[in-house]
């Protein structure tokens, strides 16, 4: 939609790009007696040309949320109190200098939470504070999201960010399984409008098919809606590749030359044929057989997995069949198939070379045994390996814009965790369900206040481009993000709390400015690192640092070797951002394999299959729980604003007429799991499979002494309380948290 919010008269205007979702939409905002007092879509903007969501229209309601903190919070006495930046500084190096003087930074825990992918700071900074504490307890939303898309990925082209998206404008014929665009504005495929380029490709004559047990938003839209039992997507996606091969409909084409596994993936597929599969999915077999031929005669196509084929029990395998099946289609890699973006932050092009590969399991988590997995451990044995004693024990912790109380399984357990833990810092703008229990609270800026560029979501961005948001308003009497995390680091490297932080971008431009020019790839190799560091914009840290990647990327001008290439000054003459066209066949620039070809068939994915083998004999449960997204919605942090906190965006138990008329629940249920029970607000909904339910993530707001007034009066359900986080997908360590097991019962 093109929503809009009209201007104030007399007020200013400025643009911004919003960070409330993958979209990344372009945003006009209206400002007036200092404060945001509006938000519409840019219509000049490159990637979203004026489209807006609900999210990016509350951006003002955001922005100035009287519940925000202002102030750093310390502990004193056991109550959270507002105190001055220089003490809140000096309670962070005197309470993680206690804890890593009697046991290391090694016993240090960081969570990562999502909002980090939208900042300057969560991209530039946070690495420096784990890299400086040396720590392996690394824990992020990662393993409650797209853990297993980063570990296929890894196996099959050697780099775990080699993401593939689909090219949405041109392709003849999309899948969307366990996703819901209409609702999410897309995740793992950075599109604005991804509405209106759904609608696009059934306009030009193109095929939607939806693969989802509810019948969504996108479900809708699509010419065609198949609804599997949840969790199933794997076996669904193998018994395509089964009849892609016993039809003799794999067409390789261009990629014939760079592929490895072929005949291993099909002797794989024999097991999983239509029929074999049809019960366990629910699934009619000829449905998936029409499915395989659909794609394999359409001018071009793409299948697009996302949270549906990812946090359920065989993610990682349904990960990979998605790109596997793009593969045996010949559509990965070519215009209207499956493509791998350009980020402008990228490293410039280097001749094709082979790699070192990928790996997980390089160390393992204490308790349990999990494997790391991107250097990151489950998020799910976050609470065991703070509350379990014994060496390597985590001794404090560190959370960054993270609510894993809410987010993660098993909120009670972590909850009492962190009450015991020996020091927490929290850098984060709300004091929530997380925070609450940290010894310091450090606020950043409001979003106004921050620069913004998508150093993480333009590797994702269904259309190459460029675009970069300087603060539309000043520092309010405060450091900003970069400083705050900077400052953090200081700390551990041992500079006190009066560290400059301009020292870190500085140790960071120097090492990376004598890494490129050491390497001869590089389009700056051999020229002297003095030289280069003189042409680095003038501004603030983050600022040379981005202005460094940008003239070391793939639009660059090689600090000035390409006069007319990308520099932070050429981005900010153009605010509406610079379109560097559609995406582009690139494979031989991302494959890092040792083999230097796609290995289609991992060692590590074959052996998983034997489990999903095994499991298409499971009677299935009676009912399985499902969550879901909402447009006025995003994780756990959005329900303190009064523009998204109504209407629809409800935390109910949704689930079909027939199944709660067998069940006699009218009002509420009792939803029992194998972590808890909780008692939920019921939905019918004829667009739920039977058998099936579902409760939104993120909520359960009713805990005491938070400082988020809206989302406390109307706090929903903590759906993951449900889920004991025992069940992970082993290969990325990802929490099960779509397709569990489930009892529902009326209440009393």
């Amino acid at each position: 939609m093109t929503e809009t919010a009209p201007a104030d008269a007399g007020s200013s205007q400025a643009l911004r790009i919003c960070p409330l979702c993958e979209a990344t939409c372009g945003l006009t905002l209206s400002i007036g007696d200092g404060r945001i007092t509006g938000a519409r879509g840019d219509r000049d903007d490159v990637f979203s040309h004026g489209f807006i969501c609900p999210k990016g229209a509350s951006f003002g309601e955001l922005d100035n949320d009287p519940d925000r903190l202002t102030r750093p919070l310390v502990r004193r006495d056991g109550v959270l109190t507002e105190t001055t930046w220089d003490e809140a500084y000096a309670a962070v190096a005197n309470g993680l200098g206690d804890v890593i003087a009697a046991h290391g930074g090694a016993s240090v825990g960081v969570y990562l939470g999502n909002p980090n992918a939208h900042t300057v700071a969560g991209s530039l900074y946070a690495p420096l504070v784990i890299r400086a504490l040396g720590t392996r307890q690394v824990y992020s939303a990662s393993t409650l999201d797209q853990m297993p898309k980063h570990v296929a990925l890894g196996y099959m082209y050697g780099s775990p960010v080699a993401f593939t998206v689909p090219d949405l404008d041109r392709t003849d014929y999309l899948v969307v399984i366990g996703a819901n665009p209409l609702v999410s504005n897309g995740s793992l495929a950075t599109a604005a409008d991804f509405p209106g380029k759904l609608r696009a490709l059934r306009k030009r004559g193109g095929r939607l098919i939806v693969i989802d047990p509810a019948r969504t938003r996108t479900a809708e839209l699509a010419d065609r809606h198949l609804a599997p039992r949840p969790g199933t997507d794997a076996a669904l996606l193998l018994a395509v590749v089964h009849v892609l091969f016993d039809e003799g409909l794999v067409a390789l084409g261009h990629l014939a030359d760079d592929v490895n596994g072929v005949d291993l993936v099909r002797t794989l597929a024999d097991d999983f044929g239509p029929d074999a599969v049809a019960e366990y999915c629910g699934i009619e077999a000829d449905d998936i057989r029409l499915l395989a031929r659909e794609l394999a005669a359409a001018p071009s196509a793409a299948v697009y997995g996302r949270m549906g084929t990812s946090t359920v029990e065989f993610g990682t395998l349904g990960s990979w069949l998605v790109d596997v099946v793009n593969v045996l289609t010949g559509n990965l890699d070519r215009a209207g198939g499956s493509m791998f973006p350009l980020s402008p932050v990228a490293p410039a092009p280097r001749p094709p070379k082979a790699g070192r590969g990928f790996a997980t399991g390089r160390w393992h988590s204490r308790v349990s045994g999990y494997p790391e997995a991107l250097s990151e451990l489950p998020a799910a044995a976050l609470a065991e390996e703070i509350d379990t004693p014994g060496d390597g024990q985590i001794k404090a912790i560190i959370t960054i814009a993270g609510n894993p109380v809410l987010s993660a399984p098993d909120g009670d357990r972590l909850e009492k965790a962190l009450d015991g833990v020996g020091f927490m810092l929290s850098v984060d703008p709300y004091l929530n369900e997380t925070t609450r229990h940290a010894d310091v609270i450090l606020p950043p800026p409001p979003p106004s206040q921050s620069a913004h560029f998508d150093f993480a979501l333009g590797n994702l961005a269904v259309r190459n481009n460029a675009r970069y948001s300087p603060p539309v308003l000043p520092l309010a009497d405060r450091p900003d993000e970069p400083e705050i995390l900077s400052r953090i680091a200081l700390m551990l490297y041992g500079m006190g709390i009066d560290g400059d932080p301009s020292v870190v971008d500085d140790q960071v431009i120097a090492m990376t400015l004598a890494k490129e020019t050491a390497d001869p790839g590089s389009p700056v190799a051999g020229r002297p690192v003095d030289e280069l560091t003189t042409m680095l914009i003038d501004g603030p840290g983050y600022e040379r640092r981005l202005d460094m990647m940008l003239r070391l990327g793939p639009y660059g001008d090689a600090f000035g070797a390409r006069p007319d290439g990308l520099t932070l000054r050429t981005l900010k003459e153009a605010p509406h951002g610079i379109d560097f066209g559609p995406l582009q066949p690139r494979l031989r620039q991302v494959l890092r394999t040792p083999t230097g070809r796609i290995e289609l068939a991992p060692e590590p994915l074959l052996a998983d299959a034997a489990r999903l083998r095994d499991a298409l004999d499971r009677s299935p449960a009676s009912f399985v729980l499902i969550g879901r997204r909402h447009l006025r919605s995003n994780n756990s942090w959005m329900h303190n604003l009064p523009a998204l906190a109504g209407g629809s965006n409800r935390c109910t138990l949704r689930i079909h007429p027939d199944d709660a008329a067998d069940l006699g629940l009218t009002d509420t249920a009792v939803v029992k799991g194998p972590g808890g029970e909780l008692l939920a607000p019921v939905e019918v909904a004829d667009g739920m499979r039977r058998g099936v339910v579902s409760l939104p993530h993120g909520w359960g707001h009713d805990r005491a002494k938070t400082g988020q007034e809206l989302a406390a009066s109307q706090p929903g359900v903590n759906v993951n309380q449900l889920n004991d986080g025992n069940s992970l997908d082993p290969l990325s360590g990802t929490a099960v948290l779509n397709g569990i097991p489930v009892v529902i019962a009326p209440a009393g």
